[in-house]
């Protein structure tokens, strides 16, 4: 079958088993899930609002976005059909290869796009069944809390673990060598799905929180999920939008894109070398990593009493478990199937070594920066002292260091990728290089070998956040508040560190696809890049430069959004304020109406925020050529590497400190606690981060690989047709027109209304 020999078929259809094996365990955790109790009838009142709220929000972005993908499905078919085929897709499929690789990558980009909704549309309703149930738990056990919470966001990380695998080998199976080109449209429609759901549901759930914040807590001197606040459901609706579903379509397109960018690097292995091991391996390294996640995630519980310490601890047991047992397993596969290949067993091995070690070492990097104890977020906490701008500054200092030492790690990362796969006796030149890039891959498959682990750590977050919100206004009792706001500080240093994972691995993945890039313009012109990008040329340096300021024009209009969407919510807040007998309790808010203005808001901004990424580097190709698009994505994977951290960790760092000063006893006389000068200083540097930490900067890890997949299959035109001609200048012409419309449309005015000139905070409204 393809070539493979007895065990290897054998052995990828135990991968497909074992990707199956985990949507079966997500299938478990549901069940379980499901049995626990909802608590209280005013408990399932609050679920129920944010449960309608989530689905309205899934339904709108469903209809926004079938459009762009069916007219992209289209395009995918065409981008087969206007090039010839590569050689092992003749060798395959014959003089049909054209049309069967042109089906091929069209169905897997829908099937791509398909698996990327499921696991963010399913795993964000899962997390809504778990926060009542938490809430519940919370008033008898600490330790029930946490183990409900964690399985609950476990069943989004088995979904991203066995729906990606299985559609990366499934494909595999069916187009053997040529499995490359179609898994460019399966990467492809997971990243694009997950651009359109970490925009959207970035933009929704910033609305709302910067919304409820300035006005509830600023203004109003509310608490933080006052029933009176109109904002509060959309808040708590948009953790789920923007973390679950988009934190988990994020991971989704992570791990796509690290197995499409290993099997195109590995196909060059096997045009060098003659073995299909290169291929086969990435495979079997992820279905040990599935295994492993069952293992390790079934063993986060805590104890009835606990704590943040004690709940960090279970979690970080269960990660560094399935560390543990994937290493192990990786260096028996690797041992018993790689002794053949060209540098020995040992070279894949360390390779994907050094990706779970990348992953482990950016966890810790990242909850120092950001977690409740670390001394970057007391030192934030402690310039609160002097009022939001040194607050604001603190935090800026701590983000911008934060990107420094991250993007040390990954270079140490390529470094040791260089080390180990460097020195190949009897290969060298180009053929080295691909080495190189296959082992950079293999780190990628590494890292994200726990993805189970991490997304089950994210969805975590949200679902110990929405738990706090319910307790808060359902009036549950001081014990179980105290346990759930303790599940939400430490929610809030996992979030931060699998965001610090997701951006580490986009990283990668993007000089994966970059290795990709070269690999495949060598297929279609060898004396293409014969001599690699030098940025001693003009327009590859031009090319470096774009692409280094594409990643800031895309935070500029994404942030712009949030602050549009969150100007509407503060209006609308203070509106509902004024109706008599709201702020005395007397009167519901009508949460519905915040609940529209957040869903309108983040549907608005989808399409031109997707448009930047995907038309940049078609033009950018067709204009300046093939190593001026190299240069572009030099530039964009640097610059939004940086950027990104710094916005994740900055945001993170204020949001914690916040935190910590309402775990202070409250004493707004002396400065400490909820309502003092040093709270208000520090909700004002939650609300600058906000949107950096939960929309701009995760929003940039897709960016980063939708650019990337886009230039790999738009590479082989761009260097068959040189010459552009008409035709080429026209397609060129609709491009710079759509790139035009798509900023204009970003950087539209919303005029400030009259209700939010006249509107003056209403006095002595603390909740007690």
């Amino acid at each position: 079958m393809h070539g493979m020999t007895l065990f290897e078929t054998y052995a990828l259809f135990g991968v497909v088993g074992v990707a199956i094996l985990g949507l079966i365990y997500a299938y478990f955790l549901r069940i379980q899930t499901l049995r626990a109790d909802k608590g209280t009838e005013e408990m399932q009142r609050v679920w129920s609002a944010i449960k309608e709220g989530a689905d309205a929000y899934l339904m709108r972005q469903l209809r926004t976005i079938l459009p762009f993908i069916g007219i992209l499905t289209v395009l995918l078919f065409l981008s087969v059909w206007i090039v010839k085929p590569t050689p092992e897709a003749t060798e395959e499929f014959g003089e049909n290869a054209r049309i069967i690789i042109a089906f091929g990558r069209a169905v897997a980009f829908l099937m791509g796009a398909g698996f990327s909704l499921a696991v963010g549309q399913i795993g964000m309703r899962m997390a809504v069944e778990g926060n009542v149930r938490v809430a519940s738990a919370a008033r008898y056990s600490f330790g029930d809390a946490l183990r409900i919470a964690y399985r609950a966001g476990t069943i989004t990380g088995m979904l991203t673990d066995g729906l990606g695998l299985f559609g990366g080998t499934v494909i595999f199976l069916v187009f053997g060598k040529a499995a490359p080109d179609a898994l460019l449209g399966f990467g492809f429609g997971g990243t694009l799905i997950a651009l359109f759901m970490r925009v959207g549901g970035g933009i929704y759930t910033k609305a709302a929180d910067v919304g409820a914040d300035l006005v509830g807590k600023v203004e109003a001197g509310l608490e933080e999920d006052d029933p009176r606040n109109a904002a509060v459901i959309a808040d708590l609706v948009g953790d789920n939008v923007g973390d679950c579903a988009g934190m988990a379509a994020d991971i989704f397109e992570s791990y796509e894109v690290t197995i499409v960018s290993a099997l195109i690097l590995g196909l060059a292995l096997v045009r060098i070398t003659g073995h299909l091991n290169w291929i086969v391996f990435p495979l079997l390294v992820r279905g040990i990593g599935v295994l492993s996640s069952i293992f390790g995630t079934y063993l986060v519980k805590g104890g009835r009493e606990g704590g943040p310490t004690d709940a960090m601890h279970a979690i970080f047991r269960g990660f560094l478990t399935s560390a543990g047992i994937s290493i192990v397993l990786f260096g028996i596969v690797a041992f018993a199937y790689m002794q053949d290949v060209p540098g020995g067993w040992w070279r894949p091995f360390l390779s994907t070594v050094v990706g779970v070690a990348l992953a482990i070492t950016i966890d810790r990097l990242t909850d120092y920066f950001t977690g409740s104890e670390g001394s970057p977020v007391r030192e934030i906490r402690e310039s609160t002292d002097g009022g939001p701008a040194t607050t604001i500054l603190t935090g800026l200092s701590v983000g911008y260091e934060s990107s420094v030492w991250a993007i040390f790690v990954i270079a140490v990362t390529i470094g040791l990728a260089v080390l180990i796969y460097g020195n190949v006796p009897g290969y060298s030149g180009a053929e080295l290089f691909s080495f190189v890039l296959y082992s950079v891959a293999l780190s990628g498959i590494g890292m994200l070998t726990l993805t189970g682990n991490n997304v089950a750590m994210d969805s975590f977050g949200p679902i110990s956040d929405n738990a706090n919100g319910i307790g808060e206004m359902a009036g549950l009792d001081q014990r179980a508040r105290q346990i759930m706001a303790d599940l939400d500080a430490v929610g809030n240093t996992t979030k931060a560190i699998t965001k610090g994972i997701a951006i580490g691995s986009a990283v990668i993945a993007a000089v994966s696809l970059f290795g990709s890039f070269i690999t495949d313009v060598r297929v279609v012109d060898p004396q293409a890049l014969a001599e690699g990008i030098s940025v001693a040329k003009p327009l590859v340096f031009i090319g470096m430069l774009i692409g280094g300021a594409i990643p800031w024009l895309f935070s500029s209009f994404a942030i712009r959004a949030v602050s549009r969407a969150a100007g509407q919510m503060v209006t609308e807040v203070r509106r509902q304020f004024r109706i008599p007998g709201v702020m005395e309790g007397k009167v519901k808010p009508d949460y519905a109406r915040a609940v529209s203005i957040s869903t309108e808001a983040a549907q608005k901004e989808l399409v031109p925020l997707a448009l930047i990424a995907v038309v940049s580097p078609i033009l950018v190709g067709l204009v300046l050529q093939v190593e001026a698009l190299g240069g572009f994505l030099a530039g964009i994977i640097l610059s939004g590497q940086l950027l990104a951290v710094f916005m994740a960790n900055a945001g993170g760092a204020w949001d914690n400190a916040k935190k910590t000063i309402e775990d202070e006893p409250r004493d707004p006389a002396n400065n400490l606690g909820k309502h003092s000068e040093r709270h208000k200083a520090s909700v004002v540097g939650d609300t600058v981060g906000d949107p950096l930490k939960d929309t701009a900067g995760p929003a940039l890890n897709p960016m980063i690989k939708v650019v990337n997949l886009v230039s790999v299959i738009v590479a082989p035109i761009v260097v068959q047709y040189k010459e552009l001609g008409i035709v080429g200048w026209l397609v060129v012409l609709l491009l710079v027109a759509a790139f035009i419309w798509a900023m204009s449309q970003s950087k539209r005015h919303v005029p400030v209304t009259a209700a939010a000139r006249e509107y003056v905070p209403a006095a002595g409204a603390t909740r007690e």
